[in-house]
C-alpha cells in the first residue's frame, strides 16, 4: 500500500534536485509527479496527469452510484408496467447501463473540474510554487520524510493521503 505525500516545492530547480533525491532513494519515477500553473514544468520532471488534476475519479465513482440508482428504478418502472419475459434479466440490464452511462458522463464533466483534493494546494501554486505529490510504500514514509527534510529545508510538507489505490 502507498500513502501519497504532498510537498510545496519554492521552484522548478528545488524539484528537480528533490526528484534526484527520491530517485536515489528508490523511488520509482513513475510515482512522483509535480504541479505547477506558473510556467511550464521541464520535460525531465514528470507532471501530473489528468488523474491528478481533475476530479475525474471522484465524478466517475459519484456518476456510478447515481446512474445505477436511476437504472435500477428505470428497470423497476419497466417491470412495473410492462408484461416482461424475464424481469430480474431487464432490471439488471438497466441497472448496469446506468452505472456504465452515469460513470462516463459524470467523468466527462468532472474532467474540466480541478481537483478538489489539490484545493488547499492551489493559492500557492498560483504564486509559483510547484506541487510535487509522491506515491511512497507505506513502509518507507518515516525514511524518505526523513531524507527530504534534512536534504531541502526550503521545501514545505503540505500533507499526506493514506487512501491511494495500491496500483503497481
Amino acid at each position: 500500500m502507498r500513502h501519497r505525500l504532498y510537498y510545496l516545492l519554492p521552484d522548478i530547480e528545488c524539484a528537480r534536485r528533490t526528484l534526484d533525491d527520491l530517485l536515489l532513494s528508490r523511488i520509482e519515477h513513475r510515482h512522483v509527479h509535480f504541479l505547477s500553473l506558473g510556467a511550464a514544468l521541464p520535460s525531465d520532471l514528470p507532471e501530473a496527469n489528468i488523474l491528478h488534476r481533475t476530479d475525474v475519479v471522484h465524478g466517475a465513482g459519484n456518476g456510478m452510484l447515481i446512474g445505477a440508482a436511476l437504472g435500477l428504478a428505470l428497470g423497476a418502472l419497466l417491470v412495473t408496467y410492462f408484461d416482461l419475459a424475464s424481469p430480474s434479466a431487464v432490471v439488471v440490464g438497466t441497472t448496469l447501463l446506468g452505472l456504465i452511462f452515469g460513470g462516463w458522463a459524470a467523468s466527462m464533466v468532472a474532467a474540466a473540474l480541478p481537483n478538489s483534493r489539490l484545493k488547499a494546494f492551489y493559492p500557492e501554486i498560483e504564486k509559483g510554487k510547484v506541487l510535487m505529490i509522491a506515491d511512497i510504500p507505506a513502509s518507507r514514509i518515516k525514511e524518505i520524510e526523513k531524507v527530504l527534510e534534512e536534504r531541502h529545508p526550503e521545501m514545505r510538507f503540505s500533507g499526506e493521503d493514506p487512501r491511494v489505490p495500491a496500483f503497481p
